[in-house]
């Protein structure tokens, strides 16, 4: 992949204002919109807007630069949505005859453009492919489904749940990829501690090169490349179902919202330079010990920034974005996840100290199952059983006595 040269001054001065927490940095003026500092999350709440409908078991969705979204379908096919035209009748993808969608949680899972669409049309999907549920990571053109370009694959033949599935490309390039740690219940292939397997873990390949027979190459400075039976494209691990996940375009990290056992869900935020970290799972559900024979003797454990229990509703985490509109200025720089029962939204934001606010600002309409960006950064949420596609924005509000959740 070509990089551009830069002057060592410009570049310095590009990695310090990438450092700094999207509350400090300066007001920038875009389009006439100015970015103001962020207020309190106490501040904020969020109101949906229903922009389309008619949609079956929408999972996934992505934004394209030209300004269309597309939405992915758990039964293999996908749909265009653009604001200026609505929802198109017939789908720009079908990939049904490659996909096992038997289980509640099998079908297509994740979509992403390759960062050079413009030009190629090339989506990146993750699907569980016929005959045996199997975790497929593939490429195709948008249109040509004879042309799909499988590129990793994982067994996850015995249970139906657990797949993980979301796709992106982060700032570095690289793609990434969840996996869940292979169903059912308890772990029971004690898959999220192993690393000579890529259930439970995201990991982080070069899709822009070949190595070998492969269709791919393992980035050098993935942490596991030199450790004897682990998987080298793994790039975090301890996972459970990371159902959805995102990579924040400004500073390049990863937020993880891993769906829990029963007690906790949990949203993990990994930074660049974090790459080899454990998130716990099965030692831990969130910060609790979920099964101590999983512990490891001075084992590392990296903490969730936010975590909640299942009372009130709540059953499954739905990962979210960080969001970089231009609409709502005070809200730049927060993290935005859901549950899929309570439909509650949780706010999260990195503090100046190294610690995190949080607060619950309202709620989406039913069962969200995927919360994604346009080509500007505005958000947009799912509704699956119901087929629903909703516009997000922020609003300013008056704080409660007491609001909020916790800080960290």
């Amino acid at each position: 992949m070509l990089r551009r040269r830069c002057r060592p001054f410009t570049l310095l001065a590009g990695l310090l204002v990438l450092a700094l927490p999207a509350f400090l940095l300066p007001s920038v003026s875009v389009a006439g919109t100015s970015h103001t500092r962020a207020v309190p999350l106490a501040e904020l709440t969020v109101v949906s807007e229903r922009v389309a409908f008619g949609l079956r078991r929408p999972i996934a969705i992505t934004g394209l630069p030209d300004g269309r979204m597309l939405i992915a379908e758990k039964e293999g096919t996908v749909r265009a949505y653009h604001p200026d035209t609505g929802l198109a009748a017939e789908p720009v993808l079908d990939l049904t005859a490659r996909i096992d969608a038997s289980d509640n949680e099998r079908g297509l899972l994740g979509i992403t453009p390759g960062p050079n669409f413009a030009r190629t049309g090339i989506l990146y999907v993750a699907y569980t492919s016929l005959p045996a549920g199997a975790l497929t990571l593939a490429r195709v053109p948008l249109g040509a489904p004879e042309r799909v370009q499988v590129l990793l694959t994982q067994e996850h033949a015995e249970y139906g749940n657990h797949n993980g599935g979301q796709v992106a490309f982060g700032r570095d390039g690289y793609l990434y990829w969840s996996l869940g740690d292979g169903g059912h219940a308890y772990d029971p292939f004690k898959a999220g501690q192993d690393l000579g397997t890529l259930l439970g873990k995201i990991v982080r390949i070069d899709v822009n090169r070949t190595c070998g027979a492969k269709p791919y190459c393992v980035p050098y400075n993935n942490p596991f490349v030199r450790v004897p039976g682990a998987r080298p494209e793994i790039w975090v691990y301890g996972l459970r179902n990371p159902w959805r996940f995102s990579l924040d375009p400004v500073d390049g990290s990863l937020w993880i919202g891993d769906v829990g056992q029963g007690l906790v869900e949990e949203i993990n935020h990994i930074r660049p330079w974090q790459g080899g970290a454990n998130l716990g799972w099965s030692c831990r559900e969130g910060t609790p010990v979920f099964d101590p024979q999983q512990c490891r003797a001075g084992g590392r454990y990296t903490d969730p920034v936010f975590e909640y229990d299942h009372y009130n509703g709540n059953c499954s985490v739905t990962g979210g974005v960080v969001y970089r509109g231009f609409r709502t200025p005070e809200a730049w720089g927060t993290y935005v996840a859901s549950d899929y029962c309570s439909t509650r939204v949780f706010a999260v934001r990195p503090k100046f100290d190294g610690g995190y606010e949080s607060a619950e600002i309202g709620n989406f309409p039913t069962q969200p199952s995927a919360i994604g960006t346009d080509v500007h950064g505005e958000l947009y949420v799912l509704s699956d059983l119901p087929g629903y596609l909703n516009r997000v924005r922020f609003e300013r509000v008056q704080p409660a006595s007491g609001g909020g959740v916790a800080n960290r």
